[in-house]
């Protein structure tokens, strides 16, 4: 492929924004699919309010909205190195489920101007909808571009351009793989226009289903592409790190602060395993009836979808036989669920974690476990009362950028 000169590309980016239609370089195997900028901050120093934000049934959206908003401008309005953000959406070759070939989808988010420091691999939260994907939407983990970071976030299978696919919920080999294959096809990219990062090393970040993720993508660094994609450093904030040991507590307490996650991970699980389970073993109606839409149609919130599901009683979602680890499927399930627990290997990098000890949606066991595997490894941790899941999103967001 012929090369263009750095500064015709860096002029063609910048003409791009101004003209979000036009699409310009393809390098490699990511292919821009849309450019725009947008700014993080307002004029009067309030957050931006396209960025999407994690969901939170425990607290009221405008609670949840109006602590992102002045939060987030209290604590970071003055250390940010850039507020004008440019938006590359686009395509790369990953891999599905059997390690095949597939086109996937994601976003890079970039400062406007400035020197890049380092490239930050984002996982992103669970969402339901196909709009909230970040190849669609504004993330809020966009905001650690501001700090001078090429954010780099993939939609995952099962969002973006492969939306009509079942997402693979929970199962962490092919949803990191999917982190891991566009950071391995953006780090050329930005070099190609000439926006390549000052280190070599890559920052991981993820909270929610995007925690435990993260600790997947590190996994699959250390063992396949630690020479292209050395880490310095992870966060990992909230995740169901021990699936198994969720589903227990779940059942224990008959209670989940996040009903949707159920049929996702059944069926996720299901998918990624290869274990072919019968959902009416595990689901009763509504669900039943009602999950492929739901869920699968990709036209839902994660609210959206626990308000049509109806209960946060687990026994008002699972059968008798889906809450029996003697059933034979459901055996089946539990095993793949401690299959896909990251808590199985040594980190080469340091990793912080980060977990509202009062987090009803993903149980603090999970980081209690996390603490008690890493333990003598090079892992620090922050616990205490953060609130609700969403709310402890915005004090780990707001937290890791202000060491960044």
């Amino acid at each position: 492929m012929k090369k263009i000169p750095a500064l015709l590309l860096c002029l063609g980016l910048i003409w791009a924004c101004q003209h979000p239609d036009i699409e310009y370089a393809d390098f490699d195997t990511f292919k821009v699919t849309s450019t725009k900028c947008s700014d993080a901050f307002m004029p009067d120093g309030a957050l931006n309010p396209e960025f999407t934000y994690l969901e939170d049934d425990d607290e009221p959206d405008t609670k949840l909205a109006k602590t992102t908003g002045v939060e987030v401008a209290r604590n970071l309005i003055g250390n940010i190195c850039c507020n004008s953000l440019v938006h590359i959406a686009g395509t790369y070759q990953g891999h599905d489920i059997d390690g095949n070939p597939i086109t996937l989808s994601g976003k890079i988010v970039l400062p406007k101007s400035g020197d890049i420091k380092n490239m930050i691999l984002v996982s992103h939260f669970t969402i339901g909808s196909n709009p909230e994907c970040p190849s669609e939407a504004f993330p809020l983990e966009a905001l650690l571009a501001t700090k001078g970071y090429a954010v780099v976030i993939a939609d995952y299978i099962g969002f973006g351009v492969t939306k009509s696919r079942i997402h693979p919920y929970m199962h962490v080999e092919s949803t990191a793989r999917a982190v891991v294959d566009m950071g391995l096809a953006v780090k050329p990219y930005l070099e190609h226009i000439g926006r390549k990062p000052i280190s070599n090393e890559v920052i991981l970040f993820g909270y929610s289903q995007g925690g435990s993720t993260t600790l997947g993508v590190m996994k699959i660094i250390q063992r396949e592409c630690w020479d292209k994609l050395p880490i310095m450093k992870v966060y990992a904030g909230a995740g169901p790190y021990d699936l198994a040991a969720t589903y227990d507590v779940s059942l224990e307490e008959d209670h989940t602060g996040i009903p949707c996650a159920i049929p996702m991970i059944v069926q996720g699980v299901s998918i990624g395993e290869n274990l072919g389970l019968d959902m009416k073993v595990f689901f009763k109606s509504p669900l039943l009836d009602n999950y492929d839409e739901w869920i699968n149609s990709k036209e839902y919130t994660v609210k959206q979808i626990n308000n049509l599901i109806g209960f946060k009683n687990v026994s008002e979602i699972l059968t008798e036989e889906g809450r029996n680890k003697a059933n034979p499927q459901t055996a089946k399930l539990y095993k793949a669920l401690m299959l896909n627990s990251v808590l199985n290997f040594k980190p080469k990098a340091p990793i912080h974690m980060f977990h509202s000890t009062v987090d009803k949606t993903v149980p603090f066991v999970n980081s209690q476990k996390a603490e008690i595997y890493f333990k003598g490894q090079n892992v620090s941790y922050d616990f205490a009362p953060y609130g609700a899941h969403g709310t402890g999103f915005i004090h780990f967001i707001i937290k890791v950028t202000k060491e960044l």
